[in-house]
């Protein structure tokens, strides 16, 4: 496992580019989000996803959530929603709120469901890594059934050599796992109560 501070990153262009293409070959990082530590990977990458199910000991019943930075994000990874359906939620983003929307054909984190949640995180230095690395997988670093990695040091001793890189992002703020929502059903319905409130709160 290599380990590299997140601001170390993000001031190496060379750095970030590498990390970048190591996922693209079915690597695996554990990154930093607004909740808990995440186990990333490229949300295309048939490879790296398998891997984050066998790190996580975990079947292939439930999808991958994925962290995005900037809409053509979402469009590059086909994406399907009618002009105007997702303004809502660029209101309410950034935010730890996971919300589920349509695509035009399934993907690798999408288990072959053609629906996929998708959420711009409430961590500025995250959102910043994603624009240079594309939308990454973030299913919390854990095993199975385990508490999700809070630090990087436990990041470190649960993986060891199973995961690549390492960001460190120092202490994460842990609390409640993202709130998820599925978009596509009107009106929007809560699966599963979280870190951000809803109904959402007047901004």
């Amino acid at each position: 496992m290599r380990r590299i501070g997140l601001e170390d990153l993000l001031v190496s262009p060379e750095e970030t580019a590498a990390l970048a293409a190591r996922l693209s070959r079915g690597g695996v990082a554990a990154i930093p989000t607004e909740t808990f530590y995440g186990l990333a990977a490229d949300p295309r990458s048939r490879a790296g996803v398998g891997r984050i199910l066998a790190l996580k000991r975990r079947d292939a019943a439930r999808a991958l959530l994925v962290l995005f930075a900037a809409r053509p994000q979402l469009e590059a990874l086909g994406v399907m929603a009618p002009p105007g359906a997702l303004e809502r939620y660029f209101d309410l983003w950034p935010a730890p709120l996971t919300v589920v929307v349509g695509l035009r054909a399934p993907i690798p984190a999408s288990l072959g469901a053609p629906t996929l949640g998708v959420r711009m995180p409430a961590h500025a230095a995250l959102r910043r890594l994603l624009e240079r690395l594309g939308p990454v997988t973030a299913t919390s670093a854990n095993r199975s059934g385990e508490e999700p990695c809070i630090d990087p040091d436990g990041v470190a001793r649960l993986f060891a050599s199973e995961v690549d890189v390492l960001v460190d992002g120092g202490r994460a703020p842990g609390g409640l796992a993202s709130t998820i929502v599925d978009a596509t059903v009107d009106p929007p319905r809560l699966l599963r109560a979280g870190a951000f409130p809803w109904p959402p709160e007047s901004r």
